[in-house]
């Protein structure tokens, strides 16, 4: 971390010797940080307004391929890839700001040995200089000692360099304070039960420490609002994740704000003020660039729409006049990931149509014998329940009609029994066996005595 704090530490040094005064260096240190961050963030707004201008084709996706994200997916990818878009490009540049405040932190709770590069020998010494002749005392963990010792040594200036001479050399007379704060303190959430409200110059600056975190999460909050307005999020999740960041991030802000001294509570707020001017400004420079991109994707996309349809219309009229021709170079896996999207899509499209008829009240469809749940065919597409007679089930019987004589050429006769005309149930015939037997005999008694008497003959 010291190596890359010296550059913060000499950016705002520079800055403390033009202006003399510590609150304006870090201002200036947040705009010269805002100008460097400007192409970077210029790219991502551009890319967040692009986004933003593919909202209505993500929604009108997200209801075509309901029933299939796998296909949702990549279409999204291919919508994204056409025009160059990068959804996770803007994510990395906007946690740099992170890195620099917590270098700038490093810089501020430092002084002695960041900020002025004291080595540790120099600042042990003024640490017991501080405590012999201005009353310093080192707390236990030590956080912002540092500061402690700055404030007392610019108090104490002119005293330490005479007594120390050369053995300070590098120490610099830094005054913290800033429209009458010391930007070395950190803000009191609890400081009303510690001043003395009779005297202004003891709660004034008490109470505009504790509202600098307040102040910084307005700021922070009134930025997100005017970002979600320029570049407003289409899906539902990416609205739901903007609510929340609107919500955490102010949260943060006040946090931070309270933990660390007041002048990182002034770079944030000043840091957050400079970002909402510059995201105003870019949304200004960009809206006329996006808007005539849009126009000319949505006149790419119309064109594509017209051929799509053109080639659509001649597959139709071919497929009537029987000339359709599957194409030879189609690979088998093609083939097969088109038939599972097919049948996705008619099945979502079967359960859309189920629920939309259950809730208009239709009477459900008559199932079919070889359906078995929502499998149609189940038991196969022939199925016939009665195919077979069923021997448990009662049965039927048929009556024989009388035998009818037929003289053959030759001269003989032969009995001829036609075919059942009539059929009882089978309780009925149960009912008559004896009288049908009957009937069969005499009957062939009948045909033998014909027969003997004509060889008789």
């Amino acid at each position: 971390m010291s190596v890359v704090t010296i550059p913060f530490a000499w950016l705002l040094l520079k800055f403390y010797d033009m202006t003399g005064n510590y609150g304006a260096a870090v201002i200036l240190f947040a705009l010269i940080v805002n100008i460097i961050l400007s192409p970077f963030m210029a790219k991502t707004k551009k890319s967040s307004m692009r986004m933003a201008k593919l909202n209505p084709m993500l929604q009108e996706l997200e209801r075509r391929h309901k029933g299939n994200p796998q296909k949702y997916q990549e279409e999204v990818s291919r919508l994204y890839r056409e025009n160059k878009i990068n959804p996770m490009s803007g994510c990395i540049w906007n946690l740099i700001p992170f890195p620099i405040l917590l270098a700038l932190y490093s810089v501020i709770r430092q002084p002695l040995s960041k900020m002025m590069q004291l080595s540790s020998d120099t600042v042990t010494l003024i640490s017991d200089w501080l405590g012999k002749n201005a009353g310093f005392v080192a707390s236990k963990n030590g956080t912002y000692d540092e500061i402690v010792m700055a404030n007392l040594a610019h108090q104490n200036y002119p005293q330490i360099m005479a007594d120390l001479g050369d053995k300070a050399a590098g120490l610099l007379n830094i005054d913290y304070s800033f429209l009458g704060l010391n930007l070395g303190n950190q803000p009191q959430w609890n400081f009303f039960t510690k001043v003395d409200w009779s005297v202004a110059s003891d709660w004034g600056p008490a109470l505009a420490l504790f509202l600098i975190p307040f102040i910084s999460a307005g700021i922070s909050y009134l930025s997100m609002v005017i970002s979600m307005k320029t570049s407003p999020s289409g899906t539902a999740q990416q609205q739901a994740s903007m609510k929340s960041m609107m919500l955490f991030m102010p949260l943060v802000s006040v946090w931070i704000c309270f933990i660390m001294p007041a002048a990182l509570g002034i770079y944030w707020i000043f840091s957050s003020l400079f970002g909402l001017i510059r995201d105003v400004l870019l949304t200004i420079l960009f809206k006329k660039q996006v808007d005539a991109e849009d126009a000319e994707r949505r006149q790419r996309m119309q064109q594509r729409e017209a051929e799509l349809e053109r080639k659509r219309q001649e597959s139709e009229r071919l497929r009537q006049e029987g000339s359709m021709q599957q194409n030879e170079n189609t690979s088998k896996k093609k083939l097969q990931a088109a038939q599972k999207q097919r049948d996705e899509e008619r099945r979502a499209a079967a359960e859309r149509a189920e629920k939309a008829a259950r809730r208009k009240g239709a009477p459900e469809v008559e199932q079919l014998p070889s359906q078995v749940g929502n499998r149609l065919f189940a038991r196969g597409r022939a199925y016939d329940p009665d195919r077979y007679p069923n021997p448990d089930a009662p049965g039927e019987e048929a009556q024989a009609e009388p035998a009818a004589l037929q003289e053959t050429p030759d001269g003989q006769t032969e009995v001829s029994v036609e075919a059942p005309a009539s059929v009882e149930t089978g309780e009925a015939a149960a009912e008559q066996p004896d009288e049908t037997r009957t009937d069969e005999a005499a009957q062939t008694e009948e045909a033998e005595e014909s027969g003997d008497s004509e060889q008789s003959e």
